[in-house]
């Protein structure tokens, strides 16, 4: 029966995992504003963004500037005024030139605007304002400067062309005086499949943080009531990595097909992949970080056992320590008391160590694959010393025998 119990519940933590890294994930989008900000703020100086950024204030300003009904204008007026009418007809036939003249002038004045600092100022900004917009994307609902329609989430460049505009005024072109304030949206993601994961959404926001330290804890149930412990951890943190591994193909295979099927109101699938990449770094991230997690716990586990790689493994540092042991004695480098009192509680103290490196990874905030290997070398390092210092105090006792006639 326990051995049952055991397995279904290995089996389930696995499944949990990588539903754990959504839940967490989902949390830091979401719930966490700096967490948020800090994800979307490179955004603002990719050169993809950028450009498809200046794509659209440009379109969204020269919406406003139509040179053929200002040199239209311009016409009727120099008649009025008793000018001869193939004057008008001249002035007139300006009206491409000018609508080319005012698209350049416009795509300068955003270029610059797009890769200065203030473009990063407004971008952070409506983000961090729109905040409260975001969290109700994975919902179906939004406002602010971030709205949600159907499956397309959208942010307003209203703030932008509104900068671009002054530039224009203060680079001499008046007529961009008479630019209003426009509602010109760049689409920063659309996917059909919005609406259908809502639900999921809501049952992740809902576990929130304990889903992980739940998985956790079914992980230890299961290994506890295992029949063989050692082996069960190592098929736990084994079968975890793989899970992970499957989150991560996924990952890759839905970036793919979204950026195969993106609709017609995306017009930069560059800008497109950059938003997605940008979304799902820390998610990536922590998905690396579990499966390199996993993969040192079970080889952790695997090398404590009693195989004959690990025995054979455990056997050569032991030699090496006592070798070290003896040489230093032998140039009067002793370990004293010190060496007898780990030699006598060295597997109290292991087990020590390794609860409190625990309890440090748990503590992480957002912990990396560069977190598990300092930790593991922390370990390595703590380890070796408890080796020598236990080597120390059996060569100790060794001389302190006596010797037989």
């Amino acid at each position: 029966m326990a051995s049952t119990v055991s397995a279904v519940l290995i089996t389930l933590t696995c499944i949990l995992v990588p539903v754990s890294l959504l839940t967490v994930w989902v949390h830091d989008i979401v719930l966490d504003t700096g967490r948020y900000v800090s994800t979307v703020s490179p955004l603002a100086s990719d050169p993809d963004i950028e450009a498809a950024a200046v794509h659209r204030i440009t379109e969204a300003a020269d919406v406003r500037v139509d040179g053929s009904r200002v040199t239209a204008d311009l016409a009727k007026w120099l008649e009025a005024q008793g000018l001869p009418p193939r004057v008008g007809t001249a002035v007139k036939a300006l009206g491409p030139q000018l609508d080319s003249a005012a698209d350049a002038a416009v795509g300068k004045v955003a270029t610059r605007f797009v890769e200065s600092d203030r473009f990063e100022s407004v971008w952070t900004a409506a983000n961090r304002a729109a905040h409260s917009a975001v969290v109700h994307a994975l919902t179906g609902e939004g406002r602010g400067a971030v709205g949600v329609d159907g499956g397309t989430v959208t942010l307003d460049l209203g703030a932008a062309v509104e900068n671009v505009k002054q530039d224009l005024v203060k680079a001499g072109l008046a007529p961009a005086e008479k630019i209003p304030r426009v509602d010109r949206q760049m689409v920063l993601f659309q996917s059909d499949e919005l609406a259908k994961i809502r639900g999921a959404v809501h049952l992740l926001d809902a576990v929130g943080n304990w889903l992980p330290v739940l998985t956790v804890v079914l992980g230890a149930i299961g290994v506890l009531l295992a029949r063989r412990r050692r082996r069960a951890l190592v098929t736990t943190a084994l079968c975890a990595a793989a899970a992970c591994l499957v989150l991560a193909v996924g990952l890759a295979v839905a970036r793919r097909h979204y950026l195969d099927h993106l609709p017609a109101q995306v017009q930069s699938p560059a800008a497109a992949a950059a938003v997605f990449d940008t979304l799902v770094r820390f998610l990536r991230a922590a998905v690396r970080t579990a499966l390199v997690l996993g993969v040192v716990v079970a080889l952790g586990a695997y090398l404590s056992g009693a195989g004959r790689l690990p025995r054979g493994v455990r056997g050569r540092a032991e030699h090496a320590a006592d070798s070290a042991a003896r040489w230093g004695a032998a140039r009067g480098l002793r370990t004293g008391s010190a060496g007898t009192w780990v030699e006598a509680r060295r597997r109290g103290i292991t087990a020590g160590v390794l609860l409190v490196l625990a309890l440090v990874f748990a503590l992480w905030n957002h912990p990396t694959v560069l977190t598990v290997l300092l930790l593991v070398l922390v370990l390595l390092a703590v380890l070796a010393v408890l080796a020598l210092l236990a080597a120390g105090g059996r060569h100790a006792a060794r001389e302190r025998r006596p010797r037989s006639p």
